[in-house]
């Protein structure tokens, strides 16, 4: 672990949310679902056309709106005249354009609004740890909601940032990220898209420590981010009398794309994406110190602190004085049941 292996994993952190959802466009043009409820207003340029009687010019505009439909189950409504038009994955400019042509013909100049009444399909969900739960219809060009966008229409998070993730779900394909890597990486913030499912959940971050530190076991993070440093503090340090300070190993496991930035060579043999590796640490330099702070802890990282050899030899010398002391005891008990049998 030097600093240069400390600055290559800072700068190439996993973008969890953004490496799984590759394409990061903005939401593109609403387009009609089955269920939507549609406006449809018609415009003629004089009365005496085909909506608009003779009769009507005192009327403040020549047009006519008609009563508010769904879109039914083959994705269709209908326009008088006009016939069935093809709404569903339609935009409203394309039904415009297919009215007008159809009605051309017939109307004096026509022009036609269609509009979205009520949304019912296009829709993005959001629940678990929020303030409320919500479903919301998806914004058009222009809005560009991301997704602190979406949890904060819910209300934002109910419990502590640093313990939330948010799992977000889209077309089958599901990503979990930290809601903290959402701010401290701006790149997994990416634009949600009509059908997002969005849940929020709690859970501390983890990290296992073992080996020659304080305590042993699992510890929460108790913060958005911690370092390597923080981390064996709060595994209460390294002991004195048993850890080598140049022995400590940090296991975790990294993208395939940066394994090989950081000299893995045979990081093709791998059949998942993740390589598997241990980061060896040395605390006897005190620039060891220094480069500690800059490695970020991820969830699930592992600390290992090994053993100083004088502590391996007094295993061992511990061993010996075991094995030693059972033969003394044995051979001193074959005596007791000689000198037994003798009286």
């Amino acid at each position: 672990m030097t600093p240069e292996v400390a600055d290559a994993l800072n700068r190439y952190e996993p973008a969890v949310l953004a490496g799984a959802f590759t394409d990061h466009r903005p939401p593109a043009a609403i387009k009609f679902g089955i269920g939507d409820v549609v406006s449809v207003t018609i415009f003629e340029a004089a009365a005496g056309g085909l909506f608009i009687p003779i009769e009507a010019g005192v009327r403040p505009g020549n047009f006519v709106t008609l009563p508010d439909q769904t879109v039914d189950n083959d994705g269709n409504i209908s326009v008088p005249y006009a016939g069935t038009v093809p709404a569903a994955g339609r935009t409203n400019v394309e039904i415009q354009n297919d009215i007008t042509a159809r009605i051309r013909n017939r109307a004096i100049e026509p022009q036609v609004v269609v509009a979205l009444s009520h949304q019912n399909s296009n829709l993005i969900s959001i629940s678990g740890a929020v303030s409320s739960a919500t479903r919301f219809p998806a914004a058009g060009i222009g809005a560009q909601d991301r997704v602190t966008d979406a949890i904060t229409r819910a209300g934002g998070i109910s419990g502590p940032g640093w313990g939330a993730w948010v799992m977000l779900e889209r077309k089958g394909r599901r990503a979990t990220v930290p809601y903290a890597n959402l701010i401290y990486q701006p790149e997994n913030n990416i634009f949600v898209q009509p059908g997002d499912s969005i849940f929020v959940y709690q859970e501390q971050q983890k990290f296992i420590a073992f080996g020659a530190t304080g305590a042993q076991g699992e510890f929460v993070f108790d913060a958005w981010r911690i370092n390597l440093t923080e981390a064996i503090a709060k595994a209460g340090g390294l002991l004195d009398i048993a850890a080598d300070p140049g022995s400590v190993f940090l296991y975790r496991q990294e993208p395939r794309e940066v394994a090989k930035k950081l000299g893995v060579v045979d990081a093709e043999r791998f059949k998942s994406d993740l390589v598997p590796i241990i980061f060896h640490m040395s605390f006897r330099d005190p620039g060891g110190y220094f480069t500690a702070t800059k490695v970020q802890m991820r969830h699930g990282d592992v600390i290992f602190a090994a053993n100083a050899t004088a502590v391996e030899v007094a295993k061992f010398e511990s061993f010996l004085n075991g094995v030693m002391g059972t033969t003394s005891s044995g051979i001193a008990l074959r005596e007791q049941i000689k000198a037994t049998a003798q009286r």
